[in-house]
């Protein structure tokens, strides 16, 4: 008994000693670990109480933007924007504002907007949507140079035809006619390309918008005829 007493008391004193050597870097892991696993509950608490907050605000801008009212919209999309940043409300909110905006002819507050999205939305596919508005309104205001730059960045190949069909109209808008029958069919063949692996429903769609560009082309032509027609002997 007494040699078991004396086997144990070693090892009470090996681990005494180990305790003296390495207790302090332990305490210091364990404090991480404890801290670490209190941060992540913190943070995701966080998030939620964000993004639940956050959806009511916008559940406020979609009945204002529902109402027509794009004052009311904007300062809700500032409110997304400024305290929500971080979810995807924010971005949503700001695209349905600025669509109001358009719709009332406050052009200057909706390219902030859509200048927002473009620059720090999370989803991609939101920010080439927001350039390719963007891009849109600076062209009806004239501005043909500055909406061609907002373009010139490479979208996502189901953006492309788009791009390059506003890009055509700018160009026709400011009477670059080569300009505009170059993008015109880069967007043609793209469209058409895609025709072929896609399902029937968005093949018919394909078609559709394959059209739509095609009328475009020919209008081009239509309007490089001189207005005195063909002149004869």
């Amino acid at each position: 008994m007494a040699a078991y007493d004396l086997e144990e008391q070693e090892q009470i004193e090996e681990l005494k000693t180990w305790w003296k050597q390495h207790g302090n870097r332990v305490t210091a892991i364990l404090c991480v670990v404890v801290l670490s696993l209190s941060g992540w509950q913190v943070w995701t608490w966080w998030q939620r109480t964000q993004n639940v907050q956050a959806a009511q605000v916008f559940s406020q801008l979609q009945q204002a933007a529902g109402q027509g009212d794009a004052k009311r919209s904007r300062e809700l999309a500032g409110t997304l924007i400024e305290k929500f940043s971080g979810t995807r409300y924010a971005e949503m909110g700001a695209m349905i504002s600025a669509k109001v905006l358009v719709d009332g002819s406050d052009t200057k507050n909706a390219r902030a907007q859509f200048e927002w999205v473009s620059n720090n939305a999370y989803d991609k596919a939101f920010r080439d949507l927001a350039r390719l508005r963007l891009a849109s309104v600076l062209m009806d205001e004239g501005q043909f140079d500055e909406a061609l730059v907002t373009l010139s960045q490479e979208p996502q190949a189901e953006f492309k035809p788009r791009f390059l069909e506003l890009t055509g109209d700018i160009q026709a808008s400011r009477g670059n006619m080569e300009g505009a029958k170059l993008a015109y069919e880069q967007a043609t063949t793209l469209v058409s390309k895609s025709e072929a692996s896609v399902d029937t429903e968005s093949k018919r769609r394909a078609a559709n918008y394959r059209d739509v560009i095609l009328a475009k082309t020919d209008g081009l032509a239509a309007s490089s005829v001189p207005t005195g027609g063909v002149e004869t002997k």
